[in-house]
């Protein structure tokens, strides 16, 4: 079995990243931009975030962007190499990141059906981006 590079997993973590963080503006910018207003006119949502949010939601991405990346580095030696293993990653990834809190979210939250589902795709699609462009960079 070869060992992971570690290099090639960080510069497809970086890639990835930086996909992901693209993917993640323009949902949350040009599909919910208008609707985060509301929200918050309404009561639905905070008018500010308790926490730097934009901060703490880029290093979470690219942390994601690096664990995508090394689980493709690493399922390589058995699922092989090429883009329909880090699909299968990105959509299993994504699914785990974007699925089950949206589905309580949708379920229990206030802010209405528009949110949660984009949220699950933002993740969803951007793990599939992440990993897409992690396994294009990674080298042995």
């Amino acid at each position: 079995m070869a060992a992971v590079n570690s290099r090639r997993v960080a510069l497809g973590a970086l890639a990835g990243g930086v996909v992901w963080t693209v993917w993640s503006m323009a949902v949350n910018n040009l599909v919910l931009g208008g609707r985060y207003a509301w929200a918050q006119e309404k009561g639905l949502m905070l008018k500010e975030p308790r926490y730097p949010f934009l901060v703490g939601w880029i290093l979470a991405l690219f942390a994601m962007a690096y664990a995508i990346a090394w689980l493709y580095a690493s399922a390589r030696a058995t699922r092989g190499a090429g883009p329909v293993t880090a699909l299968t990653i990105g959509v299993l990834v994504g699914f785990a990141a974007g699925f089950p809190t949206n589905w309580a979210t949708v379920n229990w939250g206030t802010v209405g059906r528009a949110f949660p589902f984009w949220w699950m795709v933002d993740l969803w699609v951007g793990a599939i981006l992440a990993a897409l462009v992690a396994g294009w960079l990674y080298r042995d």
